[in-house]
């Protein structure tokens, strides 16, 4: 590894490092999930792509207690498809889909204003021809126990089909 290279490194802000809201608008620090895996979606209630909550809950499930981390960001920056707060947030997600991993308040996730959490993984892991841009809801980035490394998956990408790449960065130490 060149100098460069080392000090990029050094440098390199962690997932872990961050510290977001809650639905109730409570400081959430990342730092809690350190040495885990965790799977990050920009969320919306009324998207085509909602019905992924159900797809998302069954990953937890089935991977929570090997270390894997799904987080909920609602954002209503795509066709004002999450329009509720944080109470009408959750309620939506308990009734539909039985949702029991964490959901923050909700975000932009692009412009000015987008939650830093967010520029990072875009930055990090950038999307086709090397955009940053979200382009829609549910987006996934999964972080592996590093808290660094991060793979980019597209809105239409079903959550159970990144089943292999899940249990890969569960393996990795």
């Amino acid at each position: 590894m060149g100098l460069n290279s080392k000090i990029k490194a050094k440098n390199m802000k962690k997932i872990t490092d961050f510290t977001v809201k809650n639905l109730i608008d409570e400081p959430f620090e990342l730092s809690q999930y350190a040495g885990e895996v965790m799977l990050i979606v920009n969320t919306a209630s009324a998207c085509g792509f909602t019905p992924q909550y159900a797809e998302l809950q069954t990953l937890y499930e089935q991977y929570a207690d090997q270390g894997l981390r799904v987080i909920a960001f609602p954002c209503n920056q795509f066709g004002a498809q999450e329009k509720g707060d944080g109470a009408e947030i959750g309620e939506f997600c308990d009734k539909n889909f039985h949702v029991t991993f964490p959901i923050m308040r909700k975000i932009n996730v692009n412009g000015d204003d987008a939650e830093p959490l967010w520029k990072d993984l875009k930055a990090k892991a950038p999307g086709i021809l090397g955009t940053e841009r979200i382009k829609w809801n549910f987006t996934k980035f999964l972080v592996g126990r590093d808290g660094v490394t991060v793979q980019r998956f597209s809105p239409s990408t079903s959550p159970l089909s990144m089943v292999e790449q899940i249990e890969m960065a569960l393996t990795q130490k």
